[in-house]
């Protein structure tokens, strides 16, 4: 029960702030959503921030799994490395307001913090893994680097009036693991162009 319960506040909190932001959401609005007290969130979560953050989290970690799943038996890690790397992409812009508030939160210098709660390291592990199979000498160092550089993509992708396009963010990640750009989910046939030096003369 309690694990269900847990899920359904985060389903719920999800659902509610792509829907009106997380300026917009009460956690009176996410219980009433989930179908449960009041006070049961604040039992199971310390306040809304750190909800927000399991909530992406776990949606994060879902997504992951599930695109994973897709897969065929005996994938290449090259081709399920490059679905997570998609999978985690793709949330920019399935989930644009979840997201931005999730970075949003963790960036600000007065509340911010990156919580590492049992989704985020769910999350964690299953990238852990993939970059173990990929060929990382240290996995968990690794990992750091390929979260950031995650974080990273979804800010460009979402920073209000200065968005990228998710093709050159994809391309840079798939240059640093040495990825195929036709692996995994392409947003586009062919990947985009280096800028080319003017020539001299």
């Amino acid at each position: 029960m309690r694990q269900r319960s847990r899920r359904r506040i985060m389903r719920a909190t999800v659902e509610l702030v792509d829907q009106r932001g997380y300026a917009g959401t009460t956690l009176t609005d996410i219980a009433e959503r989930a179908g449960l007290a009041r006070g049961l969130l604040s039992y199971y979560f310390d306040g809304k921030r750190l909800l927000m953050q399991s909530a992406t989290h776990r949606l994060m970690h879902r997504t992951l799994a599930s695109s994973l799943a897709e897969l065929p038996p005996g994938a290449s890690p090259e081709a399920r490395l490059a679905r997570a790397i998609d999978a985690v992409l793709a949330l920019a812009l399935e989930h644009p307001r979840v997201m931005r508030s999730h970075l949003a939160l963790i960036l600000d210098p007065d509340t911010g913090a990156f919580v590492q709660d049992p989704e985020q390291q769910q999350l964690g592990a299953i990238l852990q893994g993939l970059l173990l199979d990929w060929g990382a000498p240290d996995p968990i160092a690794e990992h750091a680097v390929l979260r950031s550089a995650l974080m990273g993509g979804c800010i460009g992708v979402l920073l209000p009036g200065a968005e990228l396009s998710l093709a050159p963010i994809r391309a840079d990640l798939f240059r640093r693991y040495d990825l195929s750009w036709e692996l995994g989910v392409p947003p586009q046939p062919l990947p985009p162009e280096r800028e080319r030096p003017p020539a001299r003369g």
